[in-house]
């Protein structure tokens, strides 16, 4: 499929087989799945202000704010800002109260993400399969409501202190939750922005210790009915300096994809090492979020002062990379000038870039990724994009 989206068409105009090619859904049927999971519904943080960085995620990647919670709605414990693009949402927490739990985890982990919330049809189907499967239940199945109509929730643990919570909102028209209310944000675009720079969540990657890597897999297996998709190891996935290993498992549609890494044995300290040091543990290392216009994205968050990864010239000047990528939709020169990356497989290609860590930790970054029918994550990137993060971290001086 060749088609791509319209940048600044709204995502409930995209049809579903654009949406299929955005984030490379599959054929599937939910009726033979233990825990059928629809897609993400929130990625949600925790850090250390709240108001300052719904801002930033407003400004710099060009989200809107659609919900609100805090002292003003009655909750004095923590401010909580949700923000959207496209099906795309993050909520962004951060305590008020100076004895909020929010704050003891900040301070343990530094900004991170708390809770890969996912949408489910069923949410006592699915709790009811990961008791069964051994899981930890950490929230029963409970409801809210509001005037909007009421949602059914529930939590279970998965690795490090994360959580997913499950939510089925079938019943509820509210702007996000009972408690929120609609508030657009003080932030302003200017009238030439793009409508959004990217449209949904296509993957997000944990990190967890050496010898657990397995064990999660097995887990989401198990527990959440995933299915495995890719495995990368030994050479695939390290440098002359570092390595680690990663496997990647998938909801039934592949809407949500969660590679889980781990480190591996190298004469340096690998980028999961340095995570697992600085945020205090296993947890959610970077979010990739899928655009159909990757240049114009690249653009607006460099002006913004997103700073990415960068990637030498050389990169592009191998003629065995010219050979195996072939035509893409990009003239190579114009990827070059924003040290995009490019990689081919079997059912397409895909174009990707990476930022430096957005916050005062090297722990959580970002992956902004545009597909071309490939559902793989950039194999053949793998070493140049080591190679660039062990020269930010040689730079740090945790190498």
């Amino acid at each position: 499929m060749t088609e791509t989206l319209d940048q600044g068409k709204p995502m409930d105009d995209v049809s579903f087989d654009q949406l299929r090619q955005l984030v490379g859904l599959v054929d599937y049927d939910s009726s033979t799945d233990p825990f059928p999971v629809k897609a993400m519904d929130a990625v949600v943080f925790v850090v250390g202000n709240a108001t300052q960085t719904a801002l930033f995620y407003q400004f710099a990647f060009g989200m809107e704010q659609v919900a609100y919670s805090g002292p003003e709605t009655g909750n004095r414990d923590h401010k909580s800002y949700v923000l959207k693009s496209g099906s795309a949402r993050f909520v962004i927490n951060g305590g008020v109260s100076p004895d909020s739990p929010l704050l003891d985890h900040q301070r343990a982990h530094g900004d991170g993400v708390v809770d890969l919330a996912l949408e489910v049809g069923d949410v006592d189907r699915c709790v009811a399969h990961a008791r069964e499967q051994g899981a930890t239940v950490l929230d029963e199945p409970y409801e809210i409501s509001d005037e909007h109509g009421t949602v059914r929730m529930a939590a279970i643990a998965a690795y490090g202190e994360t959580r997913h919570t499950l939510i089925d909102r079938s019943r509820y028209t509210g702007p996000y939750l009972p408690g929120y209310v609609a508030k657009e944000g003080a932030y302003r675009k200017p009238s030439d922005a793009p409508k959004r720079l990217f449209q949904a969540v296509d993957h997000c990657v944990g990190n967890v210790e050496l010898g657990k890597m397995d064990y999660w897999v097995e887990f989401y297996n198990r527990v959440m009915g995933f299915v495995n998709m890719a495995e990368f190891v030994g050479d695939d996935i390290a440098t002359d300096y570092s390595a680690l290993m990663s496997k990647v498992v998938a909801n039934g549609n592949h809407r949500v994809k969660f590679p889980l890494n781990e480190p591996a044995v190298a004469q340096r300290k690998s980028q999961i090492d340095e995570y697992l040091e600085f945020y205090g543990g296993p947890g959610c290392q970077h979010i990739a979020l899928a655009t159909n216009d990757i240049l114009s994205t690249v653009d607006a968050m460099r002006a913004a002062g997103v700073e990415f990864l960068d990637t030498p010239d050389s990169y592009y000047d191998d003629p065995e990379l010219r050979a195996r990528i072939g035509e893409v939709r990009v003239p190579i020169e114009e990827l070059k000038s924003r040290k995009i990356l490019v990689d081919r497989d079997e059912d397409g290609y895909l174009l990707q870039i990476f930022t430096k860590p957005t916050g005062d930790r090297p722990t959580v970054f970002y992956e902004m990724i545009e597909r071309h029918g490939s559902l793989g994550f950039g194999k053949g990137n793998f070493k140049a994009l080591f190679e660039a993060i062990e020269r930010e971290q040689e730079r740090r001086g945790n190498l």
